[in-house]
């Protein structure tokens, strides 16, 4: 299996594995093969407690074996994690995951976008898992712009003409004739927070 640039964690207790302190740790280390040795003079670990932790996150599947190799006359076994980075599905949280957005009726508030992007979060996770199954793409698009609108009057004109564009265009290309695959289209805007406060990506 290929380490990829980002997967979605989808199971409460993968999950879980990935949250704890030290696997999160053993993960951030394990973006190229290394050994339980390496690993534990790397992080000042013993190798037992660090065979321990790679045990559980092998057996939740983000860390799978990556051949040997030989140093100091001893044969290594290489492992590494399956993706660089993760993204946690709210279907890992169970009942507390959020409800479809369907459910939540005020499209202007930021818990209906939250809860769209939950849904897009599981929706991702499961066509991954499709990808990886079957071999094949999956065959994805997006499109990020930022905007400045300088009142709530041209935020509440630009969210309509935003939208009556949305609607043309999927008009002129919905077809529901046999053969063709729905795709889902989300639309969304929020403000963005202060360049301090910004996460870097």
């Amino acid at each position: 299996m290929d380490t990829v640039p980002l997967d979605v964690i989808r199971a409460p207790a993968a999950a879980m594995a990935a949250l704890d302190p030290v696997r999160s740790r053993l993960l951030a280390h394990l973006r190229e093969a290394r050994s339980a040795g390496g690993l534990a003079r790397e992080l000042g670990l013993s190798r037992q407690r660090v065979n321990y932790h790679l045990r559980q996150l092998e057996e939740q599947g983000l860390v799978v074996a990556a051949g040997d190799r030989q140093w100091g006359g001893i044969t290594e076994r290489l492992v590494v994690a399956t993706a660089h980075a993760y993204v946690i599905s709210p279907e890992a949280m169970g009942r507390l995951a959020p409800p479809p957005p369907d459910e939540r009726p005020d499209r202007l508030s930021a818990s209906f976008l939250l809860a769209l992007a939950a849904q897009t979060v599981r929706h991702l996770g499961g066509l991954l898992a499709r990808s990886r199954s079957t071999g094949k793409p999956a065959e994805t698009f997006a499109v990020q712009a930022d905007v400045a609108l300088a009142s709530p009057a041209a935020r509440a004109a630009f969210a309509r003409d935003l939208a009556e564009a949305v609607t043309a265009v999927v008009a002129r290309y919905h077809d529901e004739r046999p053969g063709g695959r729905v795709h889902r289209l989300v639309v969304g805007a929020y403000p963005l927070p202060p360049a301090q406060e910004q996460p870097h990506d």
